[in-house]
């Protein structure tokens, strides 16, 4: 049955893979026209349509410039937020908004960020102009563009692919057959690649012989398991306590969610039950009452993925629903395990560049106040 699908959804694919080409050849010969910012850009992206770990990637670099002493602005579209136009989602002190107006990856890195400078738009060289305005002589260091490699329209200082590693590669599909958003050759528009999620290096092997042959730098790295976060008041998030809980009940609407309870069970955590929702997709009440009810008949408690905690927080009402019973959610990391070094010089020498430029008065000149 599934072959069957993937026969009959492959011409759309290859239609999407043209279309897809087309555009960036128009991008390549200059017939559409690229904006540059006065502030640096470092752009964090995929091929694939989610399940690559790139907001935990974002997360990772967003913490690597607050420690050095940069101040950074995360720039995202805030998929599937209720709100519309340029929001400020963070100011750098103080979060401004819940998920449901910002989107709930968007939401947790301001969170888990709250040195950051975080805003959504439709179109990011609007967000970048407000930036720009709002802040004045106090803008930020650099601006970390969210899921934007196939966003053409910005220049970028530093372009950054991920691919995941526990996918088909060789094999991958574009839209709607498969979830490749573009082809793979394309990932030599990037700057520097990490191949993420790798839990066996020598089945890695052969994906990363093929990336070899585009030059770039390769970044490895796998997840790494964070800590198991309480958020009912009712449960012990220490080590002891969490293996002598009940068994769990887990739940997720991530692109691989078949990677969380992986991850749960090699920490040792007994799940005896899971459902699973569309990426990002909302919940409402009745969702889950029903993931309640079940946890209540079987005696389970509960544990989701930290970007789903985030989803639910910007709705009370649903927090309350399943907080009766004990409730966690999951931190995930990026875990370097290779190139992690090439990546921080990249990654500093994108501000050193701007610092190098201010200090000699070549800056970028603005062209904010043409945008319409």
């Amino acid at each position: 049955m599934r072959s069957q699908l993937s026969i009959l959804l492959r011409p759309f694919g290859v239609l999407y893979g043209a279309i897809v080409q087309v555009r960036n050849i128009l991008f390549d010969w200059r017939i559409f026209r690229i904006w540059r910012s006065p502030i640096p850009v470092v752009a964090i992206g995929n091929l694939s349509a989610g399940g690559t770990g790139k907001t935990p990637l974002v997360d990772w670099v967003v913490k690597y410039y607050l420690s050095i002493g940069c101040k950074p602005a995360i720039i995202s579209r805030g998929y599937r937020r209720e709100s519309k136009g340029v929001k400020l989602v963070s100011d750098g002190h103080k979060v401004l908004l819940s998920s449901k107006d910002a989107g709930d990856e968007t939401a947790m890195l301001a969170w888990n960020n709250p040195d950051a400078i975080v805003v959504v738009a439709e179109k990011r060289k609007k967000a970048a102009a407000f930036i720009t305005r709002h802040y004045g002589q106090r803008s930020p260091s650099v601006l970390i563009l969210d899921d934007a490699f196939q966003h053409r329209q910005m220049y970028r200082t530093l372009n950054i692919a991920i691919i995941n590693a526990a996918e088909p590669f060789f094999d991958a599909r574009m839209l709607p057959e498969g979830r490749l958003r573009e082809p793979l050759k394309n990932i030599a528009r990037a700057d520097l690649i990490v191949l993420n999620k790798i839990t066996d290096k020598k089945s890695a092997e052969p994906i990363i012989n093929e990336l070899e042959k585009t030059g770039r730098p390769i970044v490895q790295a796998r997840s790494k398991i964070g800590e198991m976060v309480c958020f009912s008041g009712e449960c012990n998030s220490s080590e002891e306590a969490l293996l002598e809980q009940p068994p769990m009940l887990a739940f997720a609407g991530i692109a691989s969610p078949e990677s969380f309870i992986e991850s749960l069970r090699s920490e040792g955590i007994n799940v005896t039950a899971h459902r699973f929702f569309k990426d990002h997709e909302p919940y409402t009440a009745k969702k889950l009452r029903t993931i309640r009810q079940e946890a209540d008949e079987k005696g389970l408690s509960l544990v989701t993925t930290e970007k789903d905690y985030f989803r639910m927080l910007g709705s009370p009402e649903l927090i309350r629903i399943i907080t009766a019973r004990p409730c966690y959610y999951l931190r995930i990391a990026p875990d370097i395990i290779a190139g992690e070094a090439h990546l921080k010089a990249m990654l500093r020498d994108v501000v050193g560049k701007q610092a190098e430029r201010k200090r000699t008065g070549s800056a970028t000149p603005s062209r904010f106040s043409k945008l319409p």
